[in-house]
């Protein structure tokens, strides 16, 4: 049995900063006891024997292979660069760096 109150309630309100009419006080404090007796189950079942898992199947590379493939000159790079210099992008100073 979760020890779960509406006062536990307010004062979780309270910390959180959020405003909880009684309407709503009433209703979390039936929701999180219930989410209370449902994580005590849980640990109940949870024996040393058994391996803690992370994700319910096994999880796996979904990416391709990086390989380096057909690459783009500095010229076709900067083709159509709104302002370029010694082969590089030129943009405006940001941050209050001088140059």
């Amino acid at each position: 049995m979760s020890e779960i109150t509406p006062e536990l309630v307010r004062h979780l309100g309270v910390l959180a900063r959020i405003q909880l009419d009684e309407h709503e006080v009433q209703r979390l404090t039936g929701q999180l006891s219930v989410i209370v007796d449902n994580i005590a189950k849980v640990s109940e079942v949870a024996t040393p024997d058994v391996p803690a898992t992370s994700h319910p199947l096994p999880l796996e590379n979904v990416f391709r292979p990086d390989v380096v493939g057909q690459m783009l000159t500095v010229e076709q790079v900067l083709q159509n660069a709104p302002d370029a210099a010694d082969g590089r992008f030129r943009v405006t100073a940001i941050l209050g760096e001088e140059q």
